[in-house]
């Protein structure tokens, strides 16, 4: 009898181990999609994005916020490449909105996006990623089309 409660603790300290590894795995891949690089003739700019793949989260984007810092911004993913259409309604802040193809490269981008504006921003051709970053920010790291984007999801399925 004492072997069974032996090899039931065991058993339970081996689930336990492999329950806290993917924790770690998952958090390492959030911490890992967190990240993004533009790469420019300026160099190479990283960002902090959030992630938004799916309707509620693209739907929300970046309305309501009364602020985002130089380095940070929100990565919209279609999960394959289509015409977008972006506004700016319930959004406060002016931003960038960089049109990206599946491949990562830099297709289109809208500078200044007025905020409040209702008026549609279209992809101009079709995309799979949206990045959408401070105002201004993309001209001052001299981003043009043709230009590249670092993320895990370049080239991968959603």
């Amino acid at each position: 009898m004492r072997f069974s409660a032996i090899t039931r603790s065991a058993f339970l300290a081996v689930r336990l181990g492999f329950c806290a590894l993917a924790l770690v795995l998952l958090t390492a891949c959030s911490n890992a999609e967190s990240r993004l690089v533009l790469h420019t003739a300026k160099g190479e700019f990283a960002f902090t994005v959030e992630i938004a793949d799916d309707g509620a989260e693209r739907a929300q984007g970046l309305m309501f916020r009364d602020h985002l810092a130089p380095d940070a911004g929100m990565l919209f993913d279609y999960g394959t490449e289509q015409l977008a259409s972006f506004w700016m309604q319930n959004t406060l802040i002016p931003l960038d909105m960089i049109f990206i193809g599946a491949d990562g490269v830099v297709k289109n981008i809208h500078v200044n996006a007025r905020p409040l504006d209702t008026t549609s921003i279209p992809s101009g051709v079709p995309i799979r990623f949206v990045l959408e970053i401070p105002g201004g920010r993309s001209t001052e790291i001299g981003l043009k089309v043709g230009d590249t984007m670092e993320h895990p999801r370049v080239g991968q399925g959603s």
